[in-house]
């Protein structure tokens, strides 16, 4: 992947291009699976695994599927290689490291769902939807300090969440995109799809830390859920359909800026 950090920067911009493609399909997938929980009437789980079997469902599905995970591919690799070619701001080390840091985590992250998609395109399955709860108890069990690092994994899911929420409340994503290249009317609609979108993963974020950290307090590795359940778990509050179908939709208009994001994505160093 450090090859792709010599490629000329309108190379590399195919490469993000395609990652974040494949990153807003994903996530209009996960918004889509969201509606249906609101209302009842999803078969899948409404989650990156949920999203992959259901388009591997669909009249060539292994196709798109493996195409997905290609695009996840070149998205990690966009991430990893953003570790050696940001140069960061004047701000201080501090900052510039936790943002290399965090493009690494990205990385590794999409990695995952890169096999993932290629696992549910080629008969590997999806994974179990207990996968989570059996990571969290093998960490607790077998891994000195567990608990304590389940419980930072958790803080640090709730701190990305909190991040989501400066983002929309900043509209400081927008620098992210090559704003000169926009009309007056495109900045407008971006801004607000972002903002939504980037809402509606402060509250998904911000609900999964919770369960990681309930499940270190409470030494109980069922207390630790992933996307589907922390949207089960908003839909089952009051007045639960209605937020679910909120969030559903910021998720969903997420997928839709990711994907408008491919456009004007500023990958210059």
């Amino acid at each position: 992947m450090t090859a792709l950090a010599h490629l000329p920067t309108d190379k590399r911009r195919r490469v993000a291009q395609a990652g974040l493609i494949a990153r807003g399909v994903l996530y209009c997938l996960v918004g889509i699976l969201a509606v249906q929980i609101a209302f009842g009437s999803s078969g899948q789980q409404a989650s990156q695994s949920g999203a992959l079997q259901t388009l591997a469902q669909q009249p060539g599905g292994t196709f798109l599927v493996a195409l997905v995970g290609v695009g996840l591919i070149a998205y990690a690799a966009w991430r990893f290689t953003q570790f050696f070619t940001e140069k960061g701001s004047e701000d201080g080390d501090a900052k510039n490291a936790v943002m290399r840091v965090s493009f690494l985590v990205r990385a590794a992250i999409y990695a995952g769902l890169a096999f993932l998609a290629f696992s549910t395109a080629f008969g590997g399955g999806g994974g179990g939807g207990n996968s989570q709860q059996t990571l969290t108890a093998r960490v607790m069990k077998d891994v000195p300090g567990g608990v304590f690092l389940i419980g930072l994994v958790g803080l640090i899911i709730i701190g990305v969440g909190i991040y989501q929420a400066y983002q929309a409340f900043t509209n400081d994503f927008m620098e992210e995109l090559q704003q000169e290249r926009m009309s007056p009317t495109e900045r407008v609609w971006v801004k607000r799809i972002g903002v939504a979108g980037h809402a509606a993963r402060a509250v998904v974020y911000t609900l999964v830390g919770i369960f990681v950290v309930r499940s270190a307090v409470q030494f109980d590795p069922q207390e630790s859920k992933g996307l589907d359940a922390a949207l089960q778990e908003l839909a089952s509050q009051p007045f639960g359909t209605w937020m679910l179908t909120l969030v559903a939709l910021g998720l969903l208009l997420f997928g839709i800026y990711a994907i408008v994001r491919a456009r004007y994505v500023d990958v210059s160093e």
